[in-house]
């Protein structure tokens, strides 16, 4: 099976609001959408919500010996990368439709390059 990653982009206004039962509500989807991958002979096999923007860190490698770092993330957009999912799917046309129905505003898949290694923590 081919391995793709689920970039999930969002506004990230629905942290400020957001109560408990809203929190309840967006983990429901997301057990949904776990069930539809399942349901579609494939898996997911990674995955992780991540914190705002804001706590990001970018390093920029540049012409220079030392990599610049700056606060926040790469680009200034509207909506931000909330967290990922790393789905193992027959093909390209069954992650597609998962994706459709992932809970997210945005979802961009990107197949996962095979380099050959099958242990993730090896570089």
């Amino acid at each position: 099976m081919a391995r793709y990653v689920f970039l999930m982009f969002d506004s990230e206004d629905w942290y400020d609001d957001v109560d408990e039962q809203g929190i309840a509500e967006e983990m429901r989807l997301h057990e949904e959408f776990m069930a539809a991958v399942r349901a579609a002979g494939a898996s997911v096999v990674g995955g992780e919500a991540l914190e705002r923007s804001t706590s990001a860190t970018t390093v920029r490698r540049g012409d220079g010996a030392t990599p610049m770092v700056t606060d926040g993330p790469f680009a200034d957009t509207k909506e931000a990368l909330g967290g990922f999912y790393v789905i193992e799917a027959v093909d390209l046309d069954v992650a597609l439709r998962l994706a459709a129905l992932c809970p997210a505003g945005t979802v961009e898949v990107r197949p996962v390059l095979d380099t050959g290694d099958d242990d993730p923590a090896t570089p």
